[in-house]
């Protein structure tokens, strides 16, 4: 078979797969199981993920909001474009990016919400518990899970409905090492992975759980999804204890 043979074949591989069966390797999510999630949108386009941790309040990637806070943030969906009765979509108040987030290296990579009123909880509506300071973040190879509405390839596919996935914890000093993330590889980040399975563009932002509570937050990774070399990488949550508390109160 010639070289461009190969990648003609390569291509229609992907392209046949079927949904949430692609290199990211996940499957597509029980309708409203994961009552938190959030969409982050744009003029109509989800751009990213995020979870309700109270009622007025959502947790996301601070690199999400680079281009500043016009987004809307619509709770309570599984399809993205179909008209659901438990959704439901607030406009943002304020968003608080940690002050030391590095836009170079994504460390700090943590930012707060406030939605422009409080959510009506519901069986589709509901925060989720994170991690705070002294709580017991998962060890290497320990199963965490996430879920976002980010593609589910490296050819850019996004899915209209919201997928989920289980990785594995990474040894840091794995993800430190030099053919790796190296030196912007920081003791604030998690990286974690499993053959095949990843999260991919459009899923930052959202959680990342450990026994049902957010010990993550999905922040970023290699150029290509499902990457061995480099992993997602995850903020994690419970080095922010103070600041979170000193936002959400003040």
């Amino acid at each position: 078979m010639s070289s461009l043979q190969v990648i003609i074949a390569s291509a229609l591989f992907y392209v046949l797969l079927p949904p949430g069966e692609c290199i990211t390797g996940g499957q597509e999510s029980t309708p409203h199981s994961r009552p938190y999630m959030a969409s982050l949108q744009l003029e109509g386009q989800h751009i990213c993920g995020g979870f309700l941790i109270s009622s007025q309040w959502v947790m996301s990637a601070a690199h999400c909001f680079q281009d500043g806070n016009k987004h809307k943030v619509v709770l309570g969906a599984h399809s993205l474009s179909q008209a659901e009765d438990k959704k439901q979509t607030f406009y943002i108040v304020a968003v608080y990016n940690h002050p030391d987030y590095n836009n170079e290296n994504y460390d700090n990579d943590i930012a707060l919400v406030k939605l422009s009123q409080p959510v009506t909880e519901s069986d589709a509506v509901k925060p989720l518990k994170f991690q705070r300071a002294g709580g017991s973040d998962p060890d290497t190879d320990v199963a965490v899970e996430t879920a976002g509405w980010g593609s589910l390839d490296n050819l850019g596919r996004r899915p209209d409905k919201l997928h989920e996935v289980t990785v594995a914890v990474i040894k840091s000093s794995i993800c430190g090492r030099s053919n790796s993330y190296g030196d912007s590889f920081t003791t604030n980040m998690l990286c974690a992975g499993k053959p095949l399975k990843d999260t991919c563009d459009g899923d930052s932002g959202g959680p990342l759980l450990y026994n049902g509570i957010a010990v993550g937050i999905t922040s970023n990774g290699g150029r290509k999804c499902g990457s061995k070399r480099k992993p997602g990488l995850y903020t994690i949550i419970s080095h922010y204890d103070d600041w979170i508390t000193r936002i959400l109160t003040q």
